[in-house]
Formats: C-alpha cells, sequence, structure tokens
C-alpha cells in the first residue's frame, strides 16, 4: 500500500460520520467538532477524489452513488480497525489502572473518596503512584497523572479538575504581627518543602521577591509538611482547596495568596482509553459535580 495515495483519515472518518448519520450537524456531534469542521472536510475529500460524494438540499444531506460506495467500504473498514483495537484493549482489561499524583493530593483529596470508586467498580485493581516526580506516560506504565499546574503539557490530553491557587500557609503562632504587609519579612522564617519540589522560592520569585531564605528550609513528603506547618515548624506553599479545612478552623492561617491561574489536572495520554482508565474518568467527573469549587463542566468525559 502506498500511504501517499489515501486520503486524511480526518476526512473520512468525518465522510463517514455523515454517511452514517445523514446529517452534518449530528457528525459534528458525534465527533466533537464544530459542523463547519465536518463540512470543510467533506469538500476537501471530495476536491481530492475529484468526485462529488454528498447533494445538499439545506440541512438533509444525501449521498451520491459514489458516495454511497465509499461509505461501504468506509464502514467494513472502520468495523475492522474497530475490532482490532477492541481486542488490544479487552486483552489490558486485568492490567491495574495505575495512577500517578502528589502524596499531599492523594491524602488530602483523593484517598478519602477511593471508597465510591470500589463500590462502583470492584473488579478494577488501581496502583496509586503518591509520588512529587513527573511520571512518564507510556504504553503499559502509568494510564492517567494528577498534576497541580496552569495545564500545560502539550502531546496529552489534559483535562481541568478544579481551580487551586496557591497559598503560603502557618500556623498563627509562628507569625509575628501583619507580614501580608512586609512580604520580605518571609523570607527571615523558616520555610517547609515538599520533597523534589522548590514551590517555595518560585513562588517568591512570582511576587517579585528574590531574597535567600535565611530561616533555612526543611523538605519532606507532602503529607508530612502539612503536619509540619500545623506544628508551626514553617512556613508552607500548598493549594488552598487542600488546606481549607484548616484555614476554617484556625489551625493554619493564610499569609500570601498567588494570583497565578493554576489548578489540579487529569493529564491521560491521546487515544483509545482502556475500560478501566474510562472508568476511572467517568468516576472523577461524578465527583467534581459533588465537590465545591470543582470544574465538573469542563470535565468532558
Amino acid at each position: 500500500m502506498d500511504w501517499r495515495d489515501m486520503p486524511p483519515l480526518s476526512a473520512l472518518r468525518a465522510f463517514s460520520a455523515v454517511a452514517d448519520s445523514g446529517s452534518v450537524v449530528a457528525a459534528a456531534a458525534r465527533l466533537g467538532v464544530t459542523h463547519a469542521a465536518i463540512s470543510q472536510q467533506i469538500r476537501a475529500l471530495e476536491k481530492l477524489l475529484d468526485l462529488p460524494l454528498v447533494s445538499r438540499a439545506g440541512r438533509k444531506v444525501e449521498l451520491t452513488e459514489d458516495g454511497r460506495q465509499l461509505a461501504q467500504g468506509l464502514n467494513h473498514g472502520f468495523a475492522e480497525i474497530l475490532r482490532s483495537v477492541s481486542a488490544l484493549t479487552e486483552a489490558q482489561r486485568d492490567r491495574p489502572l495505575q495512577v500517578t499524583t502528589t502524596a499531599m493530593f492523594a491524602s488530602r483529596w483523593l484517598v478519602p473518596r477511593l471508597g465510591s470508586f470500589r463500590l462502583a467498580h470492584p473488579g478494577v485493581d488501581l496502583v496509586l503512584d503518591p509520588s512529587p516526580a513527573l511520571r512518564a506516560l507510556e504504553p503499559g506504565s502509568f494510564d492517567a497523572a494528577i498534576r497541580h499546574g496552569t495545564g500545560d503539557w502539550p502531546g496529552f490530553e489534559v483535562r481541568k479538575l478544579m481551580d487551586a491557587p496557591l497559598v503560603v500557609v502557618a500556623a498563627p503562632d509562628l507569625l509575628d504581627g501583619p507580614l501580608e504587609n512586609d512580604p520580605d519579612a518571609l523570607t527571615n522564617l523558616p520555610w517547609l518543602s515538599e520533597l523534589e519540589q522548590n514551590e517555595a522560592s518560585l513562588f517568591l520569585s512570582r511576587q517579585g521577591i528574590d531574597k535567600a531564605l535565611s530561616g533555612g528550609m526543611i523538605h519532606l513528603p507532602g503529607n508530612l509538611m502539612l503536619d509540619a506547618a500545623r506544628g508551626g515548624h514553617g512556613l508552607a506553599v500548598v493549594t488552598e482547596v487542600l488546606v481549607a479545612a484548616d484555614i476554617a478552623s484556625g489551625n493554619l492561617r493564610v499569609v500570601l495568596r498567588d494570583q497565578t491561574d493554576r489548578g489540579y489536572y487529569l493529564v491521560t495520554r491521546s487515544g483509545v482509553q482502556r475500560p478501566p482508565l474510562r472508568a476511572f474518568c467517568r468516576w472523577l467527573k461524578a465527583e467534581a459535580a459533588r465537590a465545591p469549587g470543582l470544574n465538573a463542566a469542563a470535565f468532558g468525559v
């Protein structure tokens, strides 16, 4: 087969969806694109083949004889592709679902909610990797990552779970006076940092504070970092959503807020997802709908 003679798969897929649904609008809804994009793909395919494939009468679309012949061949071809892909995904069904996230997010948000996932999907084995290190999302390895940032991970499917601005917090006893009015003074206090992270220095740099942290730094796992912050051992940079209860109870006090638009995101590889991963994404969507402040509407799974 000379692949140079093959029309673009996106155009063939768009035409097949129109042929199957009988409508450009319906085909666009199926493929999650605009109807203008579908029409453009059809016109490009007709130009490439130098054949009229559809006749248009208002919103109705009818196939020409050549269009019907192509649609029949595509139906067989796409059905065979689907069978092959399904066979592979079924073979992977029993492989544990592997999700990587930070220890703090796992302990404060994810693990307390896992009971409902186990009830809904008792047959899915889950491996949770609570690591600050960015794990590679490769076939046969980790299926998904839940990470904090701005959503800029090119080459992956990225869905926002929740808005999660960063804040600097500390136990009230550690603070002496209104330090919010003198951010430079914060560099003289002890700081806490999650292992393998550099949030404290990065946060202060975004605030225009470039002084060295003369009060020292303690590096420890995320969940222990919160324990240390509550105990008055230092300032910590955390996402406000994970310490909302501590702030409300007075255990921790917000010293500074970052104005950068940040949040927690679900990151997956592009392409076909295994059934356990699809189930996990649907469950996260349901949890997002129940939890205050989460971005369920943007979570299109």
